[in-house]
């Protein structure tokens, strides 16, 4: 596949990097007092970083100096630039339709993207998305995927294209080739505490996205007490950043903030939530995840041209639910994957957990509130997710719930069942996880599932 050169083939000479110039010293020392830097400072920088001639102690202390001290929107833009040329920017040109992706900043329970990736495609438009694994207390798209026998997320540039063009959408992990720099810049701020810099997430998430060769991007900004942006302001404040750096380098790019003070949908785990994504292609997902997913197809249809209107949009999304084309698209792209695609018509094929067991509410009520930190955690416990990169995970583990926010429940009735490889490892969820339920007699505080259209 064509790809752009990458930037920094070339070997700086340690010279280039001397006082006289620019020294890693003196540009740290620049951020620190929080004067700006050019691009070609950063350039510069980041080069040196990937050659050796940067030290990791020193990337470190710049990341700690921009967390402190910011960037502005010519800074992000020049280092989200930078570290998309680290390496291959896919071109796609046998994929004539127009591209789109959608990036969530995560949440629990969130698995749009295995539903809404074949059903945008359906309507016309092609899906080229790179995704992540999950870390921390929220789920990743390709542990997810890799829960269905056979699927293949590891997939070459060429063939990446072949499916995009075939099928309409693919859904791979970042490649060794595509954005390196991030790799290793993101690996640093996981353990120096700087991965909450809004400028550095905003380049960390476009140089992965843009090196797809997509035309546009729909981001979902999560917000609440399970998502990483905590309150309104901030992600606001995220969802604008990425807005404007995304149109500096040229892309079509909305946002839609979204409500993640609850978790979305009724399972955390992969296999489970793999089940309820099949469920939203064959019209049958519960009525939040529905709801999310139609919002970002909506955003992602009117980008790309293929509605003019939200109304128009909905109703495009729903004709090719309702009339299959959805979830054929679904089972194609699993199968183009080398993953069987009989389970969207069969989600018994998906890996269960040997252990099932129920968490009864002790008093009558309605559900007041339902903690996703809590549960997101517990289903990293029980193995659905990873605190260290090189955990694995266990595909068949997770947590359905039985009861949602506002419903009313007796003494003794079902709130959630967790799904566990052992006995222990369910009875220490439950007894984890009855904490994660508020039931009681007062007012349901209830937001918005989409709260802005940005």
């Amino acid at each position: 596949m064509p790809a752009k050169a990458a930037r920094g083939a070339t070997l700086l000479s340690p010279a280039l990097l001397s006082p006289a110039l620019l020294s890693p010293a003196l540009l740290i020392a620049k951020k620190r007092d929080g004067q700006r830097l050019t691009s070609e400072q950063l350039q510069q920088f980041v080069d040196g970083f990937m050659q050796g001639y940067v030290a990791d102690y020193q990337m470190s202390a710049f990341l700690m100096a921009a967390l402190l001290n910011g960037l502005d929107d010519r800074e992000t833009s020049a280092l989200t630039d930078i570290m998309l040329h680290s390496g291959s920017v896919l071109a796609l040109p046998s994929v004539k339709r127009y591209k789109i992706d959608k990036h969530s900043t995560g949440g629990v329970g969130d698995k749009v993207s295995i539903c809404l990736a074949p059903l945008v495609a359906s309507c016309g438009l092609a899906v080229p998305m790179i995704s992540g694994r999950g870390l921390g207390h929220t789920g990743g798209t390709l542990d997810k995927l890799e829960a269905i026998k056979g699927y293949n997320t590891r997939l070459n540039a060429q063939k990446f294209e072949r499916v995009v063009r075939e099928v309409g959408a693919s859904i791979i992990g970042q490649t060794p080739e595509l954005a390196p720099a991030d790799r290793r810049i993101y690996a640093l701020r996981d353990v120096t505490a700087t991965v909450e810099s809004i400028p550095l997430i905003v380049a960390s998430i476009l140089s992965k996205k843009l090196a797809e060769g997509i035309d546009g991007l729909v981001l979902d900004v999560k917000v609440g007490r399970g998502a990483f942006m905590k309150t309104l302001p901030e992600a606001r404040a995220l969802a604008r950043a990425l807005i404007r750096v995304g149109k500096r380098a040229g892309k079509d790019v909305s946002a839609c903030i979204t409500n993640m003070d609850t978790p979305l949908g009724k399972t955390i785990g992969n296999a489970l939530e793999v089940r309820e994504a099949i469920e939203v292609v064959r019209g049958e997902g519960p009525a939040d995840l529905v709801e999310i997913t139609l919002a970002l197809g909506e955003q992602m249809l009117l980008l790309g041209g293929a509605a003019k209107t939200r109304a128009q949009a909905r109703a495009l999304l729903q004709r090719a639910i309702d009339q299959g084309q959805a979830a054929q698209c679904l089972a194609r792209m699993i199968a183009a994957q080398g993953g069987d695609g009989r389970v969207v018509e069969r989600p018994q094929l998906l890996p269960r957990a040997p252990v099932q067991r129920v968490l009864h509410a002790k008093k009558s009520g309605r559900v007041l509130d339902i903690n996703p930190l809590t549960l997101g955690l517990c289903a990293i416990d029980l193995g659905a997710g990873r605190l260290r990169a090189e955990q694995k995970v266990d595909p068949a583990v997770g947590i359905e719930l039985l009861a949602q926010l506002g419903d009313p429940v007796k003494a003794g009735q079902g709130l959630m069942v967790v799904h566990a490889r052992k006995e222990g490892d369910a009875q220490r969820a439950l007894a984890t996880c009855i904490d994660a339920f508020r039931v009681g007699a007062g007012p349901v505080r209830k937001q918005p599932l989409v709260i802005e259209r940005l």
